[in-house]
């Protein structure tokens, strides 16, 4: 009974035996002993017996194929021919008369193809491939081991002893065909268990091809954008309505050219919301079917869903990007005219939960001045370098991760300047850099290896980054995750559970914080930290809590020295209890502006100045400039209204300067001293 041909191998290539005096010809070159001529010859003889057209060994189970085994149950050679035959195959392959399937070339892990592919022409190839690797920052004998397992299998499956015929298309078929592996029912007669073949050889593979990858890309053989060395992670699709499903397929083909970051939430969050409806609802079919009370029960319900990660409950701020993007979604497509579609949005901004606004997590100076000295101890000069660029420009994680390699230049004075690139703002910035982290910098650039660039995520342009090692960029959690980690150890930053106390974004805010105490103005701060409004920036204009404390302490704090009508109810502890909370609470310094009085002469003086006599006026010592300002002021405003004949006028300035010198006299001020220049 002829056996039935499967596809092992596409049906249009044609694979057949060579002839015993060609294999003959490269066993006298491959073997230097005579009797290990004779062997190969003897188990080449055995293999033709045995399978005479070859397309039927290509059909027959995996496990005769590879011949011996590694499963506890299954016998340590399962097939003697084919197991004998190996040398035979390779020779097949090389010489293009019988490329190698993806399954055999997985099940044979320890597949010897050195010496064979050495006494080729491959051998000079595979040379310049690992000095590539080499000139990239990779170790010669990984580079060797991880190219050499990768490229030969390639090569066995291309039929071909050329590097170059490889493509990024066979490297992603070899990485399906080792995931489509890990599902087959008799993985463990190859690798003893399932666990064992991710561990010893899945992972692993990944690694090596992410070397390959990267190797080929800068000697310009394909063109993809490299990712680490982490195992892809599939998403997982719930199952929708099959009209929602295309509706969310079109909207995110829409916005394919957003972000990657901004188009994965927008996938995540209407895959949530589809999810939802199918298992709550299912009797909806359409998004034209949804209602706003389907929405609003929809944002009850993420009060309450666990996230994946944590399995706690969603904050507040993830439930208001979910429902937002929802927001975003409706709109857009009842704007559009979208088919299966509410006509018109189902959510406002109003519907929206709402988030405190927090005020800037600043770095107070004693355990910035620790965690500055760990820093500066980092070992990794890769590490040492993100966070001090981060400490002294307040740039964000993705914009230091994306410097390029010639970031740094001088102003005409000679002090150092950066350029951060396009990030959240999408535009670029020129920024001062202190002379610590211009020479962190300087440092990298000394180490930089000549390569190929990668295609900038936002710009598109091939850019040379600062931060490379071995052909890729160091990932986020290795330049500040990390190195943070290590710095807050050794500074004695951690929590109770062994967490560091500070996150990379705590030094921008301390920037700002900074930038604002010591006088910067509104723009400066904008421009340094890449704020797309003022408003932004105004939060680190805003009073410090130092500031607050001095004034909170003139007034309120044990031998505080004030003046003014409420003085007296201050001083004598006349005030109920929830007053003093009310103060406490409250306490910020207020401006009080005047304006200019249109009164006609015989409507009589103004009385614009009450708060000078208010029982709730409290002045300070530190007020006392602007005090002696505004009698200044006043004595200015009396001269000029006996020049015009007003007495009225000039019997209220010269009653404003008598309560201003009370008020300088009961703060133990002088009357002259030094006036405010503001």
């Amino acid at each position: 009974m002829s056996r039935k041909i499967s596809l092992n191998v596409p049906a249009q290539i044609s694979v057949h035996h060579a002839s015993e005096e060609e294999y003959s010809v490269f066993v006298q070159a491959y073997a230097t002993c005579a009797k290990h001529r004779t062997i190969l010859l003897r188990k080449r003889r055995y293999f033709v017996q045995r399978y005479p057209d070859l397309r039927s060994w290509f059909a027959a189970p995996l496990a005769e194929r590879v011949g011996r085994l590694y499963g506890e149950d299954a016998p340590s050679v399962f097939s003697l021919v084919s197991y004998q035959a190996r040398t035979y195959l390779l020779f097949l392959a090389l010489c293009g008369y019988a490329p190698l399937d993806w399954e055999w070339l997985i099940a044979v892990p320890a597949l010897v193809t050195e010496k064979m592919l050495n006494s080729s022409l491959f051998a000079c190839q595979m040379k310049t491939l690992q000095e590539e690797a080499v000139q990239l920052g990779y170790q010669p004998d990984p580079a060797r081991q991880s190219l050499g397992w990768t490229v030969s299998r390639l090569l066995l499956h291309l039929g071909t002893p050329r590097i170059e015929t490889i493509t990024e298309a066979h490297i992603e078929s070899f990485m399906e065909a080792l995931e489509r592996f890990q599902e087959r029912s008799d993985v463990a007669l190859f690798f003893g268990s399932r666990e064992q073949y991710t561990k010893q050889l899945y992972r692993r593979s990944l690694i090596r091809f992410q070397m390959l990858r990267t190797v080929l890309y800068h000697r310009g053989q394909i063109h993809i954008k490299l990712q680490g060395n982490t195992p892809r992670k599939s998403f997982s699709r719930p199952i929708l309505k099959p009209r929602m499903e295309t509706v969310i397929t079109n909207y995110l083909a829409v916005h394919q050219a957003a972000p990657q970051s901004t188009l994965q939430n927008h996938k995540t969050a209407l895959y949530q919301f589809g999810s939802w409806v199918v298992q709550v609802h299912p009797e909806i079919e359409t998004f034209a079917e949804l209602t706003r009370e389907h929405l609003m029960e929809y944002a009850e319900a993420l009060c309450t869903m666990p996230c994946k990660k944590t399995l706690q409950p969603f904050a507040v701020t993830t439930r208001y990007k979910r429902l937002s993007f929802l927001s975003v979604f409706f709109h857009n497509v009842a704007s559009w005219g979208w088919n299966d579609v509410p006509a018109h949005p189902l959510l406002s901004h109003g519907d929206l939960p709402k988030l405190p606004q927090r005020i800037p997590r600043y770095i107070p100076e004693d355990e910035l001045e620790r965690l500055m000295a760990a820093i500066r101890s980092l070992q990794c000069p890769y590490q040492r370098a993100a966070l001090l660029i981060a400490r002294w420009s307040g740039a964000r994680r993705e914009e230091i991760q994306r410097l390029a390699i010639d970031c740094l230049d001088s102003y005409p004075e000679q002090t150092p300047r950066s350029r951060i690139p396009a990030g959240k703002t999408i535009r670029e910035r020129l920024i001062p850099m202190t002379p610590e982290a211009a020479e962190a910098i300087r440092l990298l650039q000394l180490h930089y290896r000549q390569g190929r660039g990668l295609r900038d995520r936002q710009t598109g342009v091939e850019t040379s980054y600062l931060f490379m090692h071995r052909g890729k960029l160091f990932s986020l959690g290795y330049l500040f995750e990390e190195a943070l980690e290590k710095a807050c150890s050794s500074a004695g930053l951690l929590t109770s559970d062994g967490k560091p106390t500070v996150t990379p974004h705590r030094f921008r805010h301390t920037v700002g914080t900074q930038l604002a105490q010591r006088g910067a103005r509104l723009r400066t701060i904008q421009k340094i930290l890449g704020h797309e409004s003022a408003a932004m920036s105004m939060v680190y204009i805003s009073l410090t809590d130092e500031e607050v404390r001095q004034d909170y302490q003139a007034v309120l704090g044990p031998g505080a020295i004030i003046a003014g009508p409420g003085a007296q109810l201050v001083r004598s502890g006349e005030l109920a209890a929830n007053e003093v909370a009310w103060l406490k609470s409250n306490f910020f310094k207020t401006e009080l502006e005047l304006g200019h009085c249109l009164r006609l002469p015989q409507e009589g003086p103004c009385e614009c100045d009450l708060y000078l006599t208010c029982a709730k006026f409290i002045t300070a010592p530190e007020y006392a400039p602007r005090l002696r300002q505004r009698r200044k002021r006043e004595i200015e405003l009396v001269e000029d209204a006996v020049n015009r004949g007003w007495q009225r006028e000039v019997e209220r300035h010269q009653s404003t300067i008598r309560r201003l010198e009370q008020l300088l006299t009961d703060l133990r001020e002088p009357v002259d001293g030094p006036e405010a220049t503001d």
